[in-house]
């Protein structure tokens, strides 16, 4: 298991994780969401090591190397320039020394142009391109910021299809969106995050309760508001 204790991150002067308690395990998918600047993004680079000054404890129980076990996928993937996506895979793969497997099946799902240079990419093609890094890899966690973001429809449905498969097959997943729909469909647990602190875990059978628990929470001043420019009947 994944286990975040007494998380606390700092940028200067300002703090911008408080004290975060949050657990994922393998075989489940937990979702975080919150507003723009919540620190979900922090959260995930603190848990990754791509921060290192943080207060409180990020561990894997079984005692594994957290990076060795979890594959992550950044909000906004980095491509080096003049480098196809076949070549950006292998490279992601050597550089954890593992072999570089046969990418056809995958790409059948993914539809990828992988002898094409991937700064060429659109928006969603670099998304899955990073996604494909991580599903040709056998990791016991996967991390994903975002993975819904920039995606069509069809790409959506079918990235939700390969988690729900993936969590059946034992693989613990922690990813944020700003879909709530995608997250409840999907996840056996939620965690909300605002300004840095955790408001609330919501358990699957709480789901519904989400969008309205939400809404009071993160916009209760605006909700006065809308109440006088538009009021119920």
């Amino acid at each position: 298991m994944l286990a975040i204790e007494g998380l606390g991150k700092d940028f200067g002067t300002h703090t911008v994780l408080h004290r975060i308690d949050l657990e994922v395990r393998p075989g489940t998918l937990h979702g975080l969401v919150g507003a723009n600047g919540a620190g979900k993004t922090t959260l995930l680079h603190c848990l990754y090591g791509l921060h290192a000054d943080y207060r409180g404890t990020v561990r894997e129980t079984d005692s594994r190397a957290i990076r060795e076990c979890t594959g992550l996928l950044p909000y906004e993937p980095y491509f080096y320039p003049r480098i196809t996506g076949r070549e950006y895979v292998e490279f992601c793969l050597q550089a954890r020394g593992r072999p570089v497997p046969s990418l056809a099946g995958w790409n059948e799902l993914l539809e990828l142009p992988l002898d094409q240079y991937a700064e060429d990419y659109s928006a969603g093609m670099k998304k899955k391109l990073a996604l494909l890094t991580l599903l040709v890899q056998e990791f016991r966690y996967l991390v994903l910021d975002e993975p819904f973001n920039g995606l069509d429809l069809s790409a959506n449905l079918l990235l939700m299809e390969v988690l729900r498969r993936l969590r059946q097959q034992g693989t613990g997943i922690l990813l944020t969106s700003h879909l709530l729909g995608s997250l409840t469909e999907l996840c056996d647990e939620i965690t909300v995050l605002a300004e840095g602190r955790v408001l609330r875990h919501y358990p699957a059978t709480d789901f519904a309760r989400l969008p309205t628990d939400l809404l009071g929470q993160l916009h209760q001043q605006k909700l006065g508001v809308l109440a006088s420019l538009l009021p119920l009947a």
